[in-house]
């Protein structure tokens, strides 16, 4: 096996453990809050003074943007969001940067996570708002994090190329 042939695999491995971390806190975070808790029936819940765990079902897509409330288009959302996490599988097997696997692999964890949200409940549940004064953040969840951290790092990997001895496996 070649050395870039090498890395490329060690970057795919990567690419998939992290795809796979993001979906599992995201599922895990939203399961918890949706049928452990109370959050519910007693949201928002004040954790701190710019920071509440509210509830917010996302019936479009980040920033609440295309609002779907049809079948066709929850639908149309989730094969749309699946065919992204296909089509960034296997532009993750062509990476041989860890960088670039690790936000592939974020944008991946947090489409299929979205993506299961509108399978199992129609819409995507978000929880975490930020705000300041009159300030408000839109309302995300980990897998909506995972999506913008995981194209800052594809982007900074593209502004910021390693040199050839920080890509060794």
């Amino acid at each position: 096996m070649t050395n870039a042939a090498a890395g490329s695999s060690t970057a795919f491995r990567l690419g998939l453990w992290t795809a796979a971390l993001v979906f599992v806190l995201d599922q895990a975070s939203k399961l918890a809050l949706i049928y452990g808790t109370t959050l519910r029936l007693t949201y928002p819940w004040p954790l701190l003074p710019f920071f509440d765990v509210t509830v917010v079902w996302n019936y479009g897509i980040s920033y609440g943007l295309f609002q779907q409330h049809s079948d066709w288009g929850r639908w149309f959302l989730t094969v749309f969001k699946l065919a992204a996490a296909v089509f960034l599988t296997f532009w993750l097997k062509k990476t041989a940067s860890r960088s670039e696997a690790m936000g592939i692999g974020m944008i991946i964890g947090g489409a299929v996570g979205n993506a299961l949200d509108r399978i199992l409940h129609g819409a995507v549940f978000d929880f975490a708002h930020f705000h300041v004064g009159d300030f408000s953040w839109y309302v995300f969840n980990i897998a909506d994090a995972g999506i913008v951290v995981g194209v800052a790092l594809m982007l900074f990997g593209q502004f910021f190329p390693p040199g050839p001895a920080q890509e060794k496996p």
